[in-house]
């Protein structure tokens, strides 16, 4: 049971720096935003970013014992990354991948109120991320391997992917428990091969947890620019409907994707799980009762809060299901699990801070916790009133 309640997060890690800007006007700023001009700010804040630090931290916070599996440089901005992770518990930084050849990744957060947000940002370290920086030998150790962000990770998305194959195919031959989130492509990645890029990749993929955004855009790139400029100010979270899920999960499990979860902002989470033979081969981490998992469809809304900001919001949800998973609980227990994490998430302006204890979420969940109306009047849902939740066709 220790070694099946445990992780390892790796893929994308960056420091922020954030320099506090306070008592400028927006269009005082603007004007100052200027060459040859010199801006007074306050102290800086500093953090880490990028899915090593938000979804491993916070499956750390909610009891899972995690190692985290980032590369860094052999620099300042390096040892602030380590010390950093450390702060939260000092075994959490051992595994990181030093190499003094490369620069830290980092990001400049200038963030002026009433401006949108500017960001200045160096890959780093990032970029040069391949299949053979991964521990394998520790992955036999552990539950679950989870990595993050290849679309912001040069050598995963270039060559049609083989990197990002090479590292999935070599993880799961150690007997782990594998999952892969996405990031929203940037411009040098979204012209990148994508479907070829899954197709590579998910037969060894165990959970795949992109956002229904991300995956338009690598999938369905027609469809996602019409929903947008249809959509009231690009929104297209509203005009989501069970068949475009049910169509575009259909897909990812045919590429060999065992467990589909697309995180729908607000919309909540949906899951799409393979039949019971594909199940089989889960790994480590595979629920014991498969039949509950097998050929199943649900929908989660989200929970109501009080939104502060929604930073890593995406990275806790997927905490949030991991984390249930690894402690073989039920799909409708993992999808409210999930949504869940989110929720507290979205109640502090960091990545982390929201995210409560494993028994206080828990709390939370057994405490009545409205949620929002999702209304599913589709052909072959229902709603399941105990667990808050619909039920799809399968």
């Amino acid at each position: 049971m220790a070694e099946r309640l445990s992780a390892i997060v790796a893929g994308h890690l960056c420091l922020d720096i954030i320099p506090r800007i306070v008592g400028i006007t927006p269009e005082a700023f603007r004007a100052s935003f200027v060459p040859g001009h010199l801006i007074d700010v306050g102290p800086v804040a500093l953090s880490t970013g990028g899915p090593v630090s938000n979804t491993g931290l916070a499956l750390h916070r909610l009891g899972i014992p995690t190692q985290l599996m980032g590369k860094i440089g052999d620099d300042l901005f390096g040892q602030a990354v380590r010390e950093l992770v450390a702060g939260h518990d000092p075994r959490l930084a051992d595994d990181m991948v030093v190499d003094p050849q490369i620069n830290t990744s980092y990001t400049v957060v200038i963030n002026p109120p009433g401006v949108d947000r500017i960001f200045l940002h160096c890959p780093g370290a990032n970029d040069t991320f391949s299949a053979d920086d991964v521990r394998y030998d520790l992955l036999a150790d552990v539950g679950l391997f989870h990595f993050g962000y290849p679309p912001l990770m040069k050598l995963m998305y270039a060559d049609g992917g083989t990197q990002l194959s090479s590292l999935y195919r070599r993880a799961k031959t150690t007997g782990v428990t594998t999952s892969l989130d996405m990031a929203f492509p940037g411009s040098s990645s979204v012209d990148a091969p994508w479907r070829r890029i899954l197709a590579l990749t998910l037969p060894n993929v165990d959970i795949f947890l992109p956002s229904i955004e991300e995956i338009l855009v690598m999938l369905r790139r027609e469809t996602y620019e019409r929903m947008r400029r249809e959509a009231p100010e690009g929104d297209i979270l509203p005009a989501v409907t069970p068949e475009l899920l049910f169509d575009i999960s259909s897909e990812l499990v045919a590429m060999g994707a065992k467990i589909v979860g697309l995180k729908l902002g607000y919309q909540g989470f949906y899951l799409r799980t393979a039949g019971r033979s594909a199940l089989m081969d889960l790994g480590r981490a595979r629920p014991a009762d498969i039949g509950v998992w097998a050929d199943r469809e649900l929908w989660a809304p989200c929970f109501q809060v009080d939104v502060v900001g929604t930073a890593g919001s995406g990275d806790a949800t997927i905490a949030g299901f991991l984390a249930s998973l690894l402690r073989d609980m039920t799909p409708e227990e993992t999808v409210n699990a999930a949504v869940a994490v989110g929720a507290c998430n979205v109640e502090a302006a960091d990545t982390l801070s929201g995210v409560r204890s494993w028994e206080e979420t828990l709390g939370r969940l057994g405490a009545g916790w409205p949620r929002h109306e999702l209304h599913l009047e589709v052909s072959g849902w229902r709603f399941d009133a105990q667990h808050g939740l619909w039920i799809g066709r399968r």
